[in-house]
């Protein structure tokens, strides 16, 4: 269960806007984690500017881009609650949604630390460094259980490897 976290009611167009946003948009996203990735991709990383057309056209663009950065912290805080068991089972959902090979993902994960962008600008520096510890730990975690999560059974066998001897099928 998701924590869920007392916010501040936002005023006029913005709190529309939140209101339809989490309806419209959020209610679709099955957890947590990747609601927060989504809100985060909707802040342009050059100037910290939260964009979004669709919201921008109904509620004019200062009351989306409020509502988003609104949006944005309130899940940033329920991720930030979550127990690193529940963390790193969201963040094993999120890597099996993204089609990624898991060793790939874990690396580019691990490296790049791509998660800092899911951070809001307005956030406790102590908070971001605790959301950046756990998701370091889920993401060990889950590198010490990759043999299990890439141990699946192939439902096919592999295609046997050409007799070397066998002409080729088709010839350039």
């Amino acid at each position: 269960m998701e924590a869920k976290v007392h916010s501040v009611v936002l005023p006029g167009a913005a709190g529309e806007a939140h209101e339809d946003f989490c309806a419209r948009s959020l209610a679709r996203i099955p957890s947590a984690l990747e609601r927060l990735i989504y809100i985060a991709s909707t802040r342009d990383y050059n100037s910290g500017v939260y964009q979004h057309e669709g919201l921008a056209g109904r509620f004019g663009v200062g009351a989306a881009a409020a509502a988003l950065e609104h949006a944005h912290w309130e899940e940033f805080q329920v991720v930030s609650l979550l127990s690193l068991r529940r963390l790193t089972e969201e963040l094993r959902k999120y890597m099996e949604s993204s089609r990624e090979q898991p060793t790939a993902f874990l690396n580019a994960w691990q490296k790049l630390e791509p998660y800092r962008v899911a951070i809001p600008l307005r956030v406790d520096p102590t908070i971001a460094e605790l959301f950046i510890s756990n998701i370091k730990i889920a993401l060990a975690v889950l590198r010490h259980r990759l043999p299990e999560l890439t141990d699946h059974p192939q439902a096919a066998s592999p295609l046997p490897s050409p007799d070397p001897r066998s002409p080729l099928p088709f010839r350039s």
